[in-house]
C-alpha cells in the first residue's frame, strides 16, 4: 500500500522556496503542482560507463526544474512540466518494472521538486522488493537540507556543477546565486554519499559523480568550475567521480542567450588539459561526437 505524504501549502523543497500551495494544486516556480507528473520511464545507455553499465539505468524523467536553463536539452519537461499525472503506487509499479527488465539501478532525473512523492513511492517499492541503488540525477541547484533529507533514499549523486560565476548562472540559468547555493549542496552529497563504491561489474553502487557541461565561450568560468572541482579532490583524493562534458547542443532559447553553436574541439580540448593538469584525470571525458540530437531522448510517456 502506498506511503501517506504531506503535499507542501508552502513550498520550499528548492532553493527558490516559492511559499506555492501546491497542496491547493497551485504550481511553484519549478512549474510542479500538487499532481505528481513523469514523462518517461526506461532503461537508459548513455549515462557514464559506472551507471549505465551494460543493461542500462533505469531512468525516470519528472516533469518541471527548479533552474531555468536557456539551453535545456529536456526544455519540454523543465520549462513546459510535460508529463503524465500518477500516482505513487504507479511510481512504485514503474520502479519495479525497471528492476524487472534488469535496470543497474534508478535513476531520479530532476526529482527534487516531487521528493515528498518520490520517497513515498520507494518506501512503497521497496517494501514489495526494490533492492536496486537509487541516483538522483540533479543539476546541483539543491538545499542542503534537501539533501539531507534525500538520507537513507539516495545512493549515488549524479550531480552538475555548471557555473561559478554569479552573471553567467543569472543569465544562462536565471539563478545569480547558482554557485552560492551547488556548493554547499555537493559538499552534504559527499559526506551523505561517502567515497565510491562499485560491484564486481565496476557499476557504481555509492558515491558521487560530478558533472560539468563546457559550454561555448565559457571556457574561463569552466576553469573555474574546475578549481573548485580540484580543491575538494585534492582535499580527499577520490571522494567523487569527474565527469566532464561535451555534449553542449544549442536547444531552446539558446541562440538568444549567444549560445547559438557547439563547442569546438580547441575549447573542449583546453578544458581537458586544464581537468587533467589539476589531477582531475581519473573519470570521464566525453568524445565530441556526444554532441549530437540523437543522445537526447524523446519524451512520449513511454513506460510512465
Amino acid at each position: 500500500m502506498p506511503t501517506s505524504f504531506d503535499i507542501p501549502s508552502r513550498c520550499a523543497l528548492c532553493p527558490r522556496r516559492c511559499g506555492a500551495d501546491r497542496a491547493a494544486g497551485q504550481a511553484g516556480y519549478c512549474g510542479a503542482a500538487g499532481a505528481l507528473k513523469a514523462a518517461r520511464a526506461a532503461l537508459h545507455f548513455w549515462e557514464e560507463p559506472c551507471i549505465s553499465g551494460t543493461r542500462g539505468s533505469g531512468t525516470v524523467f519528472f516533469a518541471g526544474c527548479a533552474l531555468k536553463c536557456c539551453y535545456c536539452q529536456n526544455y519540454t519537461l523543465s520549462a513546459e512540466c510535460f508529463g503524465l499525472e500518477i500516482s505513487t503506487g504507479r511510481l512504485a509499479d514503474i520502479f519495479l518494472e525497471l528492476q524487472a527488465q534488469g535496470a543497474h539501478n534508478i535513476n531520479l532525473v530532476t526529482p527534487g521538486q516531487w521528493r515528498p512523492w518520490i520517497t513515498a513511492a520507494l518506501d512503497d517499492a521497496r517494501a514489495r522488493g526494490l533492492r536496486l541503488p537509487i541516483v538522483c540525477n540533479t543539476g546541483g541547484y539543491e538545499t542542503v537540507e534537501s539533501v539531507r533529507a534525500w538520507q537513507g533514499y539516495i545512493d549515488i549523486w549524479l550531480a552538475d556543477l555548471k557555473y561559478v560565476s554569479p552573471a553567467l548562472s543569472a543569465r544562462l540559468s536565471a539563478a545569480p546565486d547558482y554557485f552560492a547555493v551547488a556548493k554547499p549542496a555537493i559538499e552534504a552529497m559527499l559526506a551523505q554519499a561517502g567515497r565510491p563504491v562499485y560491484d564486481a561489474d565496476g557499476v557504481l553502487q555509492r558515491g558521487v559523480v560530478l558533472r560539468h557541461l563546457a559550454l561555448p565561450g565559457q571556457v574561463e568560468d569552466s576553469f573555474a568550475v574546475l578549481d573548485q572541482m580540484a580543491a575538494w579532490n585534492d582535499a580527499d583524493p577520490g571522494c567523487f567521480i569527474p565527469s566532464l562534458m561535451s555534449q553542449f547542443t544549442p536547444f531552446y532559447k539558446a541562440k538568444e542567450a549567444g549560445l547559438g553553436r557547439r563547442i569546438t574541439t580547441y575549447e573542449y580540448r583546453r578544458v581537458v588539459n586544464y581537468a587533467v593538469d589539476k589531477g582531475l584525470a581519473a573519470g570521464y571525458m566525453q568524445q565530441k561526437s556526444s554532441a549530437r540530437e540523437e543522445y537526447t531522448p524523446a519524451f512520449d510517456l513511454r513506460g510512465v
